[in-house]
């Protein structure tokens, strides 16, 4: 269990971060999200992989997930993934220096993303 200040200290520096940002355990429960994931249902205790419907792995996690070599190495790792319709997101999983197991995992490029699926969608469900 992570102790009740690290979920308030999570809060005060990622809450209002303009992207989805996630504090994970290990074994990928979701302990707490930032007010963006709040906003788009993402629930507090699941597993985060279960999120992603492209997870593709046998384990279930995600196959571009890198929060084991980040809590193996004690170091942030970065990652750049291009989506099919151009737009870029910067993959973020930082080890807590504090809590041996938890990370932060957060992309940059993210927001945008979704919006843009939204507007997609909307336009496709306008044209018919």
């Amino acid at each position: 269990m992570v102790e009740p200040h690290i979920l308030d200290s999570f809060q005060t520096m990622w809450g209002p971060f303009p992207e989805p940002v996630l504090l994970i355990q290990k074994n990928r429960t979701i302990l707490a999200v930032n007010d963006f994931a709040r906003n788009l249902g993402i629930p507090v205790g699941v597993k985060c992989f279960r999120l992603n419907a492209e997870a593709g792995s046998a384990d279930g996690h995600c196959g571009r997930c890198k929060a084991n070599l980040a809590l193996a190495t004690g170091e942030t790792i970065c990652t750049e993934e291009e989506l099919k319709d151009g737009k870029r997101i910067i993959g973020y999983w930082m080890p807590l220096k504090e809590v041996p197991d938890v990370y932060v995992h957060f992309g940059i490029g993210t927001a945008e993303a979704l919006a843009a699926a939204r507007d997609a969608a909307a336009q496709s469900e306008a044209a018919s």
